[in-house]
């Protein structure tokens, strides 16, 4: 066998996974794309990958971690799909069954999410079979790499039995099983190359147009489709004091395409708002049960919550602050009654995401909501359409439940949400925090005088105070821009007289309570970093 084979039956090994993949996809656009192989065991690797890991690759890539996920996913199965083809050279038996292990891991990996059924295991199940007829067909088939590992060769013609000076030609052997070409022979080369590259071909443009019908049979029309009720009570309006519009300043309003958005959704679930349902249970005297239109009906509150994940570094991003309109929770609790020794609501989103929120913080007389809109529009589909919670005062892994279909009254001794196993506190308040928007590290800047600004926040207690200090000098008290609420974090801004050469920079704030943010660093495990935001800027 020629050296070059194996790297042949490696290309055989990748093209039998993309057609399966692809194929996988058109598949799952009547199934859901939930239930796509690479999507469903991408979920799993999620659910069940070490914390330490998951945090480190949030870390490395991000709020583009998902997209590295799913990358990684599908090299990783290349890798084993190439190493399948070499095996199958010898033993064809052997990559068809790392095909149906595959398969398996892909069905289970489909059937074990939140709201799956039967025919979510399909596309798992037809794509592995294509792509063991596609490695059969390298293999063993019409497009063979090698002879069929049960063919034996060609018999050679018995030699005669004394040598002579001259023989006549001798006659042709016996018919028998004809070897098979390989992929040396440049015809051999030829077909197979033309074959994987109109096969990868295709398979890239199935699971590409699969992809893409998938999201066209998505809830955008429905969602344009809503009309949005005018609030019973309208937010305050944004006075103009509170947004200061400083170059790289955080408006203080997000835009919703500016808006952070963090969860564990690798495909962003698709909820019709006409099945839409919320249960309100567990344990409560009254349970109940609404539609999307019985939620519209009820009076709607609207007012401007800044959120925040429990996973922003400090100076980070993930943070933003938007107009939500709701029902508020409180309303719904008390018509459900909570049992006595019910202390934790479960929000539980449509893909099986839990969080789990102190009943006590959902009936304190906070704004927290049942949201279906923000920023006047209904709420985009990345951000819970049609409904999600929003709670001022928690960060979001306990309390900001997207795409939320239950409430379920429980107590903290009796379960566990999502992160708690993973490390997690179960409770997570916001810490009061500050960030310097601008200048930004690195920046050259000119000397004289020099605006810094950022933001500052601490939802439920309002901000104080905010100091600057430049190389661990004393400091120096800013100027805080108005705000509609201690719901909502504050602009401030301070004008320094900048010198040249190097310089850091540092903020810190100190809320309604008296309480100062601590110097200490630490990691956002368990509930929130903490530490002063710094900056180093060049002054010429």
């Amino acid at each position: 066998m020629s050296s070059t084979t194996p790297r042949y039956a490696a290309l055989a090994g990748l093209t039998a996974a993309a057609v399966a993949i692809g194929s996988a996809e058109l598949v799952a656009v009547a199934t859901g794309p939930r239930s796509a192989p690479l999507v469903a065991v991408g979920g799993l690797v999620v659910d069940t990958v070490p914390e330490p890991l998951k945090q480190f690759g949030i870390a490395l890539f991000g709020t583009y971690d998902k997209i590295a996920l799913l990358v990684g996913t599908a090299l990783l199965l290349g890798a084993f799909a190439a190493l399948l083809g070499v095996l199958a050279l010898r033993r064809l038996w052997v990559g068809l069954a790392g095909i149906a292990a595959f398969a398996a891991l892909g069905v289970a990996a489909a059937l074990t999410r939140a709201g799956a059924d039967a025919f979510d295991a399909l596309p798992a199940l037809v794509g592995a079979g294509l792509g063991a007829l596609v490695l059969w067909a390298f293999v063993a088939g019409p497009l063979e790499l090698n002879p069929w590992p049960w063919t034996s060769p060609t018999p050679a013609a018995p030699a005669p039995a004394e040598p002579a000076p001259v023989e006549p030609a001798p006659e042709p052997a016996a018919p028998g099983p004809a070897a098979a070409p390989r992929v040396t022979d440049p015809e051999s080369r030829r077909r197979f190359l033309t074959s994987t590259a109109v096969l990868l071909g295709a398979a890239g443009a199935v699971g590409l147009g699969g992809r893409w019908l998938a999201g066209r049979r998505g809830v955008s029309a429905a969602r344009t489709a809503v009309a949005l009720p005018t609030p019973s009570s309208a937010a305050s309006p944004v006075p103009a004091a509170a947004d200061l519009k400083v170059s790289q300043l955080a408006p203080y309003v997000t835009p919703n395409s500016d808006f952070y958005r963090i969860d564990t959704a690798l495909v962003v679930p698709q909820v019709d708002p006409a099945t839409w349902e919320l249960r309100i249970h567990g344990r409560v005297r009254n349970p109940i049960t609404l539609s999307f239109d019985d939620l519209l009906a009820r009076p709607m509150v609207e007012r401007h919550i800044t959120l925040a994940c429990v996973s922003n570094e400090v100076g980070g991003d993930l943070i933003g602050n938007a107009r939500w309109l709701g029902v508020p929770i409180r309303e719904l609790l008390a018509e459900a009654e909570p049992e006595e020794g019910a202390d934790q609501v479960v929000g539980r989103s449509v893909d099986g995401w839990t969080c789990g929120t102190p009943t006590a913080v959902l009936r304190d007389g906070r704004d927290a909501l049942l949201a279906v809109g923000m920023n006047g529009e209904p709420l985009p589909v990345e951000h819970g359409f049609p409904v999600r919670m929003v709670v001022p005062g928690l960060y979001g892994y306990v309390s900001a439940c997207k795409w939320v279909t239950e409430l379920e009254l429980t107590s903290f001794a009796d379960f566990d949400a999502y992160w708690v196993p993973r490390g997690w506190s179960a409770q997570g308040p916001i810490k009061t925090q500050s960030r310097i928007d601008t200048p930004r590290r690195r920046n050259r800047l000119t000397a004289g005088p020099v605006t810094v600004a950022g933001v500052a926040w601490a939802q439920q207690r309002g901000i104080r105070r905010v100091e600057v200090r430049v190389d661990d000098g004393p400091w120096q008290e800013a100027t805080l821009a108005a705000a509609v609420s201690v719901d909502t974090w504050v602009q401030w801004s301070w004008r320094w007289e900048a010198t040249p050469g190097d310089h850091t920079l540092q903020v810190r704030a100190t809320d309604s309570t008296g309480e100062t943010q601590t110097a200490r660093r630490t990691a956002v495990a368990p509930d929130g970093a903490t530490g002063w935001h710094t900056v180093n800027v060049s002054v010429d």
